[in-house]
């Protein structure tokens, strides 16, 4: 590849952090850049699907970045991403050595593939104040009248809307997008699965995680030292079980609107990977359910020709 950037992505519960661990082991010099936005927190393990045993293949540790480098409780954002995405990248070629992108944060991703870099957007305490007493359902409409709400999640509470509502009145006044360093030229290999397969998936994992790995447990710890509003920020599964943990949704209730949510944020990362088609990335799918060799085997064969 002489350093031509691999990226691997694909929704949540497709596998693509166990092929891009093997592929790594399989080029013998290549390490892995992260390219999830919740996985950049210490001690949010469970709930954000680190697997970190994956990053060992036949007893071989793949170097890994942009994992567990920041607190629980700080807002890690776009900005800081491709500020910490180019440093580790540099890093990578500067050895040597192939960087892969893997993740499953379609933003993150295709911020740096097209070179873009969005500014710091600082806090308006004035604009601040003149929301707080609005109703989330208030603050809906408001952020409507800047942006077609694609991102759900910016409503999960009022001070997620708060500061959505601010950066999007910072970029109407000051403008988007500036390029900040060249376009990186990428081959990207999706992992993809079929619809029934994926819900399938999420929701044993799911339980796996609730009732074999603790992760309401992981949830409590971080409460001891993290606030609930903050934990409830990061939404899906710090959300919910913050709201279990604060006696506010009894445990079927968490389970079923977890469920629920986990699935509908896995179609929103396929509407996203779909759409970047449209925008004229060309993704080579690799089907989930072929055996991990045959997977490695066939993202070999599409480096091959790339």
């Amino acid at each position: 590849m002489n350093g031509k950037l691999i990226t691997i992505l694909g929704p949540t519960a497709s596998g693509k952090t166990a092929l891009a661990a093997h592929l790594a082991a399989r080029l013998g010099n290549a390490e892995i850049i992260s390219g999830d936005s919740r996985q950049v927190y210490r001690g949010m393990d469970i709930g954000t699907g680190k697997d970190l045993a994956d990053y060992t293949v036949e007893g071989k540790d793949i170097p890994y970045h942009l994992i567990d480098i920041c607190e629980a409780g700080e807002k890690y954002n776009l900005f800081r991403f491709q500020q910490d995405f180019r440093v580790a990248y540099d890093d990578i070629l500067s050895r040597n050595c192939q960087p892969i992108l893997c993740g499953g944060t379609g933003l993150y991703i295709e911020s740096v593939l097209k070179g873009y870099k969005m500014e710091a957007v600082p806090e308006n305490p004035e604009l601040r104040e003149q929301l707080k007493d609005c109703s989330l359902q208030e603050l809906k409409r408001i952020l409507e009248g800047y942006k077609t709400l694609h991102n759900v999640t910016d409503l999960d509470t009022p001070k997620r809307a708060i500061r959505a509502i601010e950066i999007q009145a910072y970029y109407r006044e000051h403008g988007t997008l500036t390029r900040d360093f060249p376009a990186i030229d990428s081959i990207i290999l999706g992992v993809s699965i079929d619809r029934e397969l994926r819900r399938k998936r999420i929701s044993e994992r799911l339980r796996h995680r609730l009732e074999q790995e603790d992760m309401v447990g992981e949830v409590c710890r971080l409460l001891e030292r993290v606030p609930a509003d903050d934990l409830i920020y990061y939404g899906l599964e710090y959300k919910y079980l913050t709201l279990y943990c604060l006696g506010r949704l009894s445990y079927d209730e968490m389970v079923d609107k977890l469920e629920i949510a986990i699935h509908q944020f896995a179609k929103r990362q396929m509407t996203w990977f779909r759409g970047m088609e449209r925008r004229g990335f060309t993704i080579h799918w690799i089907e989930s359910t072929l055996p991990l060799e045959e997977r490695v085997e066939k993202a070999l064969r599409l480096l091959a020709i790339a």
